[in-house]
């Protein structure tokens, strides 16, 4: 069986396409048939340790999520998954995806990507933004309550994002903590 598995994937990782130190993975539940699939050492790592995870090593998935195979499929699927609130290029990939019904229940069978109703944070160019990232102003406001106004240019460093509201966020600027709209902001 395993040398079917291995012939499918013309003996290279089916996520990355790398033929050094492959082995075969079995993608989780193991109630799915044809569960198992070719990986490198990279890969499975990074998906067994997610705190080591180097996005730009993920841009892969922009080929292998159109495999033919499910399982593979379902390992793009959960890995854009981790990846879509810190990347933009992640999320963009996803919206173009498509799993038939039982796929995506079997990548939603271990819990990942169970966060549809997260609050995603975009400056005004759609960059995604996190905690502690630093943005400039892009328009002149008017701060209420501070007597005045912060310039255009002004860097904003280390904001905080509103948890309910993804138009808002917090950061400093003159000594103030204040909420900024995100659509006069830009990442930097």
């Amino acid at each position: 069986m395993s040398k079917k598995i291995f012939e499918r994937s013309n003996h290279q990782c089916e996520l990355c396409g790398n033929t050094e130190n492959i082995s075969i993975y079995s993608v989780e539940p193991k109630t799915y048939d044809n569960n198992e699939i070719v990986i490198c050492e990279t890969c499975k790592n990074q998906i067994e340790q997610p705190e080591t995870m180097d996005p730009n090593h993920w841009r892969c998935l922009n080929d292998s999520m159109w495999s033919e195979i499910p399982a593979v499929q379902v390992m793009a699927w959960r890995m854009l998954n981790r990846l879509k609130n810190t990347e933009g290029w992640a999320l963009d990939l996803l919206d173009m995806m498509y799993l038939d019904d039982e796929t995506m229940e079997w990548a939603k069978a271990t819990g990942e990507g169970n966060d549809e109703d997260a609050v995603v944070h975009k400056d005004s160019n759609g960059a995604i933004l996190k905690d502690g990232d630093n943005v400039v102003l892009i328009k002149d406001l008017n701060v209420k309550g501070g007597g005045f106004t912060a310039k255009r240019g002004t860097a904003v460093r280390r904001i905080r994002l509103v948890p309910d509201n993804p138009e808002h966020i917090e950061g400093k600027v003159e000594g103030q903590q204040i909420v900024i709209l995100t659509k006069f902001v830009k990442k930097i």
